[in-house]
């Protein structure tokens, strides 16, 4: 059996017989350890192959779910790694620290609320004079709110303003700063998102920032071309990580993925491939511009 066979078979082990997870719910943004069950990030499956070795990297919301499963795997290819993350996360930021460590490679803990734009901007000038460089962007933070009884007519401003600025603001943010520090051969990868494509109705403003981010994506990788900075997203479908019972009901997780094709839920390890794909200058050298998605088997066209 591979790697990648066990990663499938025991995220499905992961789950109850109706498809999803225990009834849970947490106040955001969540934390990993009180998940049921605790998410699989790699921690036993990723074997690196040396794909990024050398590389430093950067990626917001880098404590927990995707973003430790990426950055498990980054430092596992020889990539060092700087994890952004809010200060109440950081049980989880320590932990993934961790894991990076535990492969042998730099890992750079850098609290920020990135929607302040000071400290967004601040951000990625000392995860870069801390990490000595930059050559990868994984941006990767975002927010949603699911819990409501009604479509657009229940999404207020205060919740608007969060989910606006944590997945727009702070991209432009962050690349923008980014920017000065990245070179040919470098790399952008954006998070998008399922509801790009397939919009649920309780996450109308969360499904509207991702697809800007898809315009954004293609946009940045025309602009970035000349100077060889390749720039690409990934597309997640529903993947169990902390913003799931963090964000929507509780009783809404027996049924968390069951609607995909595989009719299960992904865990964070299964995106990790994906990443490290885009990130390698070597493996997609002649892809920018592009959207993967991991979905378990819904369209991303």
């Amino acid at each position: 059996m591979t790697d990648h066979q066990k990663v499938e078979r025991d995220a499905a082990a992961m789950v109850n017989d109706e498809g999803g997870f225990p009834e849970q719910q947490q106040q955001p943004p969540g934390l990993t350890a009180e998940m049921t069950p605790v998410p699989d990030h790699g921690e036993e499956s990723w074997v690196g192959n040396n794909r990024l070795e050398g590389l430093k990297a950067l990626i917001t919301g880098g404590d927990s779910g995707i973003g430790r499963a990426v950055a498990i795997a980054f430092a596992r290819e020889g990539c060092d790694v700087a994890i952004n993350y809010l200060e109440a996360e950081r049980p989880d930021a320590e932990e993934t620290k961790r894991w990076v460590e535990q492969a042998g490679r730099k890992c750079v803990l850098v609290p920020a609320d990135l929607t302040q734009e000071s400290a967004a901007r601040g951000m990625v000038h000392d995860a870069t004079a801390q990490l000595g460089g930059l050559d990868i962007l994984v941006n990767n933070a975002g927010y949603q709110w699911a819990r409501r009884e009604e479509g657009l007519a229940s999404v207020t401003t205060e919740q608007m303003d969060r989910v606006f600025k944590t997945n727009l603001y702070a991209l432009f943010w962050v690349t923008q700063e980014a920017m000065c520090h990245l070179h040919k051969g470098s790399s952008i990868i954006n998070v998008s998102s399922i509801q790009a494509y397939d919009p649920s109705v309780s996450l109308s403003d969360y499904a509207s920032t991702k697809a800007a981010i898809n315009n954004f994506t293609a946009n940045l990788a025309a602009e970035l071309g000349p100077k060889g900075i390749r720039v690409n997203a990934v597309a997640p479908g529903p993947i169990w990580t902390p913003l799931q019972p963090a964000t929507k009901g509780g009783d809404s997780m027996p049924g968390f993925g069951s609607d995909t094709p595989l009719g299960r839920a992904g865990q964070p390890a299964e995106l990790a491939g994906a990443f490290v794909y885009l990130a390698s200058p070597r493996e997609a050298s002649y892809v920018t511009g592009t959207v993967i998605g991991v979905t378990g088997g819904k369209a991303v066209f």
